[in-house]
């Protein structure tokens, strides 16, 4: 297949015509994926699916509600239009079966929004490769680098908290829905931000209390928003470091929302032993996150988050097995996946402490 006469002979013979064609197709957009992203984030800067979420529009009303002469506005049209964000209606453009899910949805916006400085740190990718730079992703996820846990004040959290905060809807019901907590009493969330998942597992069911458990300027995040959903008598967030400090001991079920994915294998073994001790016997614990190898999305966990977290500076997506063989080394039993509506976004593993 390698050779330039094999090429020739396949893209003209008639049985495998179709095959070169696609392969063609497919090596080019991964060619000019940067570009199809690019459209996406103008589309999302112009705000325009909200915009055309009230009705479809011609060209020279779109380009007088966002500011773009008649041509540029056109061709950002066509091309939104040719990736499926947008579709044309005769004189008007409307949205398209991709576009049509963005309107109003805070969290798929922020992520997107949030990818501009990830294409930063991935414009040299052989660079990247020899840690020859340092990073924005970096920068910008500080508790990526241990030396900074300590010293990290409500300014360096505040941008990584609000995006986790927006991109959490894309998991939390997907693992509260595979993961039921009902029986469960006291839930410890490892990582758990400014309380997201906390609250949305209380509300679902009444009987449960939570602590939320992070480092000390993220729980007073976690505390304002807890007591804004009216919640502060039944979650409480406690601050600390779990590279250095025990995690908080009596929960009956512990969880890790995107949080062993961040980490090095070091730092998992850790955590993991740090769960098992604070766990209640028989507790239950969930993690929760993107993985690596899952069928129909490995593209997620060995392409996109491979070089992400290279760009964050530690962490990597594992697989389903080898999240299974870290509980088990830390003592945990009864190790079983559980099936979410979408292995894309999320795949979760649970045990039990004996």
């Amino acid at each position: 297949m390698a050779r330039p006469g094999f090429q020739r002979w396949a893209a003209a013979f008639p049985l495998t015509r179709p095959v070169a064609a696609r392969r063609a197709s497919a090596l080019f957009d991964l060619c000019a994926g940067f570009v199809y992203s690019q459209v996406l984030l103008a589309c999302v800067r112009f705000r325009l699916f909200d915009l055309l979420a009230e009705a479809p529009l011609p060209t020279q009303a779109i380009a007088f509600r966002i500011g773009l002469d008649s041509q540029a506005t056109e061709r950002l049209l066509r091309a939104a239009a040719a990736l499926d964000l947008l579709e044309s209606r005769g004189e008007k453009w409307g949205l398209g079966p991709l576009g049509a899910v963005l309107p109003g949805n805070v969290a798929l916006n922020a992520m997107i929004e949030h990818h501009a400085l990830v294409y930063t740190d991935l414009a040299d990718p052989v660079a990247l490769l020899r840690r020859e730079q340092a990073t924005g992703l970096g920068a910008y996820w500080a508790y990526a680098d241990p030396r900074n846990d300590a010293e990290l004040g409500i300014p360096q959290v505040e941008g990584y908290t609000r995006l986790m905060a927006a991109s959490q809807s894309l998991v939390r019901d997907d693992v509260l829905e595979a993961c039921s907590l009902r029986g469960v009493r006291s839930l410890l969330d490892v990582g758990g931000g400014d309380g997201g998942f906390a609250i949305a597992a209380v509300r679902r069911w009444p009987e449960l209390k939570a602590t939320v458990f992070d480092l000390p300027a993220v729980a007073t995040l976690a505390t304002r928003r807890v007591a804004e959903a009216g919640l502060a008598a039944r979650i409480t967030a406690v601050g600390g470091d779990f590279l250095r400090d025990g995690l908080p001991v009596g929960a009956d079920a512990i969880s890790f929302i995107r949080v062993l994915h961040d980490h090095d294998e070091p730092v998992v073994r850790r955590l993991l032993a740090s769960a098992r001790t604070a766990l209640q016997p028989g507790g239950r614990i969930v993690v929760g996150e993107p993985m690596a190898a899952t069928p129909g999305a490995r593209r997620v966990g060995d392409a996109y988050f491979a070089f992400y977290l290279l760009a964050m500076g530690s962490g990597r997506a594992r697989s389903v097995a080898e999240i299974t063989q870290l509980l088990s080394q830390a003592g945990f039993v009864g190790i079983r996946e559980r099936q979410t509506r979408l292995p894309l976004q999320t795949s979760v593993v649970e045990a039990r402490a004996p």
